[in-house]
């Protein structure tokens, strides 16, 4: 999860395509090898992950989730909206595939300002006051509320959303809200595939990991990806996310 929260106006989301030629040329250096296709096997094929196959199951199991859990989703919004003041849901702009910024959908688990305060919490960076990533343990910007859907990523239900729409998928690297224009090169072959809801990084140790760690378990699953894989992340999420473990 990240550490802050910044909602930009949905009006204002606009899918960015566009990048400058010297940062094309970073990304096709890092992602220009896509593996194998998903059927044939065959080098420099259609990988699991961009198949058509997946979109169209990852947006019907989505649709299928938010319609089962809608009391769920009534529910926590009506907890939110009475507890802190703000709205129940925000924007905010993420990092998926390719570089491409879009605007990602959670419940709001921090103050209105929170924004606005991060540059004075940035000393307790659990990573570093420079690092690239912004996470602090027992955030005092978190409300109540807040902290109970973090621990238990309930907060994430909404990126359903986003799967509907295309800019994820049930499984993938989770997507930055940094851009990336501050990854290093090591860094840009995880912008090879859609982000997901869930992956490597959440069944596997999650916000206790730096972002490092986070990059290798993301190429590891984008070696390996395959429905099978997805399978067995999604299965095994559950359990790790409602444990609370490595949740900040």
């Amino acid at each position: 999860m990240t550490g802050h929260e910044k909602g930009v106006p949905i009006q204002q989301l606009v899918r960015d395509k566009r990048m400058d030629p010297e940062q094309r040329m970073r990304l096709d250096a890092a992602i220009h090898r896509q593996g194998q296709g998903w059927v044939t096997g065959r080098e420099g094929g259609r990988p699991w992950q961009l198949s058509r196959t997946n979109r169209v199951v990852a947006c019907l199991g989505a649709l299928v989730i938010l319609l089962l859990i809608s009391p769920v989703l009534i529910g926590l919004a009506l907890a939110i909206k009475f507890t802190s003041k703000g709205p129940v849901m925000f924007v905010q702009k993420r990092t998926g595939y390719r570089g491409r910024k879009f605007g990602m959908y959670k419940f709001r688990t921090m103050v209105a300002n929170a924004e606005e305060l991060k540059e004075s919490l940035r000393h307790l960076n659990k990573h570093g006051a420079d690092a690239i990533d912004f996470k602090i343990d027992q955030d005092p910007r978190i409300t109540g509320i807040g902290g109970f859907l973090r621990r238990t990523s309930l907060d994430e239900l909404p990126n359903l959303i986003n799967v509907v729409t295309g800019d994820m998928r049930l499984v993938g690297p989770r997507p930055t809200s940094f851009n990336a224009y501050r990854y290093k090169d090591s860094h840009l072959a995880r912008l090879a595939i859609y982000p997901g809801m869930t992956g490597l990084w959440q069944i596997s140790g999650r916000s206790n990991i730096d972002f490092d760690q986070r990059v290798e378990l993301d190429l590891s699953y984008i070696a390996e990806q395959s429905l099978l894989l997805d399978l067995k992340i999604l299965l095994k999420t559950p359990f790790k996310v409602f444990s609370g473990h490595g949740a900040s």
